[in-house]
């Protein structure tokens, strides 16, 4: 007899449906399983075999024949077992049919029938409602992740006799109960911009960078306050849409990290160390493997000593960084991940970092080139905002902070409104996005500003890539503003932040 259950393959993230076609015929006793398999899904056959005695059905003494079609698609992980269980029992006349071709089932076995969750659960969830499944049956773990997804039953089964219920027209088990975190910790320990003493044009550009999700590098010698101030730039960060909200779990239900039952707003915040390799970075260490640019996907990408990083770790970035999107190919497979963060900085000036100190650095001109060389020109132009932190800088000598994170959140939330609406007709919603094309649509110059990029063009402190980043930052600078139209101040400022005197300079200091 011949039953076929329905369940998901997750690759990355894309996510693919594979029917398990389970064949029960006279013969010799033997399970078979075809259809591209790696190791852990070849392994479910000795999972459902002890699964299903200790539920207390019976294994067919036949041989068995399973096939995961697509043939071309390759099958990872346990998530396969309870649709290769519930098509046995159906193939042997154990479990009803009908119902069984309009749900899909997602889970590992355990050997006395409990089912676990996966990785991959809200991927699955979206599959069951792209592909017009009526319910998704999983385990109670991760259930509410799954519910996320709107168009779709969720059926939770704790064990496999309870997914057989289910097929057989019975009722699902109940929903456990929410797990409630541990209540925060007063705000008196929480980072605001208020703690920041001077250092206002480096606030000022942070506040900028978050206005239009654009890049940053924070410059300058140690103690000046780069860390510190990244630090406070989700303070001051709009929180996710709940499509956003719901492209982040996905993403981190990928990973091995654990994940919320229900949706968080707050933007992801990564910050890797600076020993962290390429792979660790972008991701393909394993088949599957997450890298912190994908996990940081709508959020913020942190590399606190930027110049510390290995070259080639750092050039791997340029790619994600234009296109938003991270595509990792290996032999015989490749993977797509988004990853649309924004990317902030801190560098010291050079080695001993002091190089804007007179007399306190002591590097040699051979050494303070080396330094230079770490940081390649491609990768800088596709940064937007280069602040210079000075170790004496007036107003932080004075303990005078600009603003507070309160006051800089309402304007970073009033300038992204006037973002989505300008580009609401747009697949894109703030600034940074802004390709050639729709520059010339949304940034029109005067005569006196057209001629001050002229001038920084002659100039040679802006390529092509660099001019089209001072337009973006200007036009937010301009929404911060509350301005309709660029003006010149616009540019200026957004110019200066970039660092009219060139690259070579900006590094060197």
């Amino acid at each position: 007899m011949l039953a076929r259950a329905q369940t998901f393959a997750i690759d990355g993230f894309q996510t693919r449906l594979v029917s398990v076609e389970v064949d029960v015929r006279q013969g010799l006793p033997g399970f078979t399983m075809v259809g591209l398999a790696d190791a852990a899904v070849r392994e479910a056959r000795d999972r459902v075999h002890s699964a299903i005695i200790n539920s207390g059905y019976e294994f067919p003494s036949q041989r068995i024949t399973a096939n995961l079609a697509p043939g071309d698609v390759q099958k990872i992980g346990p998530g396969f077992d309870l649709a290769l269980a519930c098509a046995v029992l159906a193939a042997s006349g154990q479990v009803p049919t009908a119902r069984l071709a309009r749900v899909a089932l997602f889970g590992e076995l355990s050997l006395d029938g409990g089912i676990r969750p996966c990785q991959g659960t809200l991927a699955a969830a979206q599959g069951t409602a792209r592909e017009g499944l009526e319910t998704l049956v999983l385990g109670a773990e991760r259930a509410r992740e799954a519910m996320l997804v709107e168009g779709i039953d969720v059926a939770v089964a704790e064990r496999l006799s309870s997914a057989v219920s289910f097929l057989k027209g019975g009722a699902a088990d109940p929903l456990p109960a929410l797990r409630t975190a541990p209540a925060p910790a007063p705000s008196a320990g929480a980072v605001d911009l208020s703690d920041v003493y001077g250092q206002h044009e480096a606030v000022q550009a942070m506040i900028i960078a978050a206005a239009g999700a654009h890049n940053i590098l924070l410059m300058g010698s140690p103690g000046t306050g780069k860390t510190m101030l990244a630090q406070r730039l989700p303070s001051i960060l709009p929180p996710l849409s709940a499509s956003e909200a719901v492209d982040v779990l996905r993403v981190h239900s990928l990973g091995s990290e654990a994940v919320a039952e229900g949706l968080r707003y707050e933007r992801p915040f990564r910050a890797p160390h600076h020993t962290a390799t390429t792979a660790g970075l972008i991701g393909g260490a394993r088949r599957g493997w997450v890298g912190e640019i994908v996990l940081a996907h709508h959020g913020v990408l942190f590399l606190d000593e930027l110049s510390e990083f290995a070259h080639t770790t750092l050039e791997a970035l340029r790619q994600p960084l234009e296109d938003g999107r991270v595509v990792i190919v290996r032999a015989r497979h490749s993977a797509i991940y988004p990853a649309r963060f924004m990317l902030v900085a801190a560098s010291n000036p050079c080695r001993c970092g002091y190089a804007d100190v007179p007399g306190r650095c002591r590097c040699s001109y051979r050494e303070l080139f080396r330094y230079r060389q770490r940081l390649s020109g491609p990768l800088l132009d596709r940064i937007d905002l280069f602040p210079r932190l000075r170790h004496d800088d007036p107003q932080m000598l004075q303990g005078k902070p600009l603003t507070s994170s309160a006051r800089a959140r309402e304007l970073v939330v009033e300038a992204r409104e006037r973002q989505a609406a300008r580009f609401e007709d747009q697949e894109i919603t703030v600034n940074s996005r802004l390709q050639a094309g729709l520059l010339s649509e949304h940034v029109r110059l005067d005569e006196g500003s057209e001629e001050l990029l002229r001038g920084a063009r002659e100039r040679g402190s802006l390529s092509l890539r660099g001019q089209h980043c001072a337009l973006r930052v200007a036009r937010t600078v301009a929404d911060l503003d509350g301005s309709e139209r660029v003006q010149g101040r616009h540019l200026e400022k957004a110019l200066g932040l970039r660092g009219d005197a060139g690259m070579e300079d900006l590094i060197a200091m």
